[in-house]
């Protein structure tokens, strides 16, 4: 029986292939040490590819310490790659036993929460009407590449492969001081900044040191339905802050909470912008109840109708506000490195649990976005992304005036969405499931009512939809509103 499928469809080489699953057949003990593998030429006509691979393959392996070769007999496994592997576990008992009690024995089942799902394959449908995903076209391929290349020379690689413990690149952390922070009005010194992976390390982080049962936990709603999935790991007490066109509302019952979680640039998910007047009036309200703020500072850089508005951290002159900030909504979701800004105290301590989970992000990817960044490259993006992003709002808020007028869109004037209110009669999930057959992905905004009181809402997204396919989308979607009334 043939051990290896090649297939050609795939977008590896068949060389390598060949070369991996040979590699894995040995590591698994399916080649026998005594026999030799088959001819190059054997293999070559049973797998239906050029000799020549086979023995590039062979060649290859042969370097890697795979395979050693025989005068006359051939290629065989080289014993020695398989030092040092344990035996196949033998049972030691027929003893039966109960299943495990994991009901008792788990303290949180996180995975039992409600949360964002998009589909894997969102890339293969023609409207993909989806927020959080970027247009590969708009990533930089070879600025990323330069960056990487130098990132892996022996100069460097002697720097971040040593064991750093918990300290991070000093270039990354001198270019967010230098060049990100103060685009929103923030000045920090090193001590004030922590490198995380991605936003989400971020605010996990916060609410282990600050949030504890007792505590009150204060947020946007609509809002971000991870944080809420965070802070309730840490607290049953959480205060639900409504949202209007100016963003979170500065309720009475604000006071009572230790720590606030606020989205003032783009309110996530309504997209509306915190004016200066009420940033001023919750900073107040913090210093003279004693509360601390996270502001979570994404598609700060998206408005297209004015300058962005300052960070919230900028006005903060008591260090209450927790700065946290990402690459993932400018670079690439998958590259996973954000920050934060705080307190030296906060992120000292910080630090010490980053330790204990992880020690601190990949070194090699924080060298080579601090090159990124270092290079200017970043800020060449930002302006591609900002000059893209704008044609698309304008393209999307005129075809949803024209195809969708009976959806009202907030007063946004930024971001990567629109959120879209609809007569209650529409049902969200029967659209959703049409508009997916006619390959439209479009997302309900029910998972963002985080008290379930409202069902009356869509999320466009457009970063991940070329410019051209916005009004064809639009239009073909208003067809199907029709067909997903209620029936009464």
């Amino acid at each position: 029986m043939l051990l290896f499928d090649i297939d050609p469809k795939r977008p590896e080489s068949l060389q390598r292939q060949l070369r991996e699953q040979i590699a894995n057949a040995i590591l698994d003990g399916q080649i026998p040490l005594h026999k030799a593998l088959p001819s190059s030429r054997g293999l070559a006509s049973e797998l239906k590819i050029a000799r020549n691979t086979v023995v590039l393959a062979y060649e290859q392996l042969l370097d890697d310490g795979y395979l050693i070769a025989k005068s006359r007999s051939g290629y065989f496994v080289n014993p020695d790659i398989l030092e040092g592997h344990a035996e196949k576990p033998v049972r030691l008992n027929d003893i039966d036993a109960e299943p495990m009690p994991w009901e008792t024995l788990l303290t949180a089942r996180p995975s039992r929460q409600q949360n964002i799902r998009k589909p894997k394959d969102w890339y293969n449908y023609d409207y993909p009407f989806l927020y959080g995903q970027l247009d590969p076209s708009l990533f930089p391929i070879q600025h990323w590449r330069e960056c990487n290349r130098d990132s892996t020379s022996v100069q460097a690689i002697r720097s971040w492969s040593a064991d750093h413990f918990d300290e991070d690149d000093p270039l990354l952390i001198e270019q967010i001081r230098t060049r990100l922070l103060p685009r929103r009005g923030v000045w920090a010194n090193p001590e004030n900044i922590l490198i995380t992976v991605g936003t989400q390390q971020a605010l996990w982080t916060v609410a282990q040191l600050l949030l504890k049962p007792g505590r009150r936990f204060g947020m946007e709603n609509p809002g971000y339905v991870d944080m809420h999935n965070i802070a309730r790991l840490f607290t049953d007490d959480i205060q639900l802050l409504p949202v209007d066109e100016q963003g979170m509302c500065l309720h009475e019952s604000i006071a009572d909470c230790q720590l606030i979680y606020v989205t003032p640039s783009h309110q996530s998910p309504t997209t509306v912008t915190m004016p200066l007047e009420r940033r001023r009036q919750l900073l107040d309200l913090a210093e003279m109840n004693n509360f601390l703020i996270i502001e979570d500072d994404y598609n700060s850089e998206t408005n297209y109708q004015s300058n962005p508005t300052p960070a919230l951290k900028s006005l903060d002159r008591h260090e209450r506000v927790i700065y946290v900030g990402s690459l993932s909504k400018t670079l690439a979701p998958g590259l996973r490195l954000g920050y934060m800004v705080a307190h030296p105290t906060l992120i000292r301590e910080a630090r010490a649990i980053r330790r204990l989970m992880l020690r601190h992000p990949p070194a090699n990817n924080q060298r080579a976005l601090a090159l990124f960044l270092e290079r200017g490259y970043h800020d060449v993006l930002l302006r591609q992304i900002h000059r893209t992003f704008k044609q698309r709002w304008q393209r999307m808020n005129e075809a949803l005036q024209t195809h969708l007028p009976q959806l009202q869109t907030s007063s946004s004037i930024g971001g990567t969405s629109f959120w879209l209110k609809a007569p209650p009669e529409l049902d969200f999930r029967k659209l959703q499931a049409l508009a997916r057959k006619q390959s439209i992905l479009v997302e309900c905004g029910d998972i963002h009512h985080l008290d379930r009181s409202c069902n009356e809402h869509l999320r466009l997204g457009f970063s991940a939809i070329a410019e051209e396919k916005i009004e064809p989308g639009l239009k073909l979607l208003a067809q199907l509103l029709p067909l997903a009334i209620r029936e009464h």
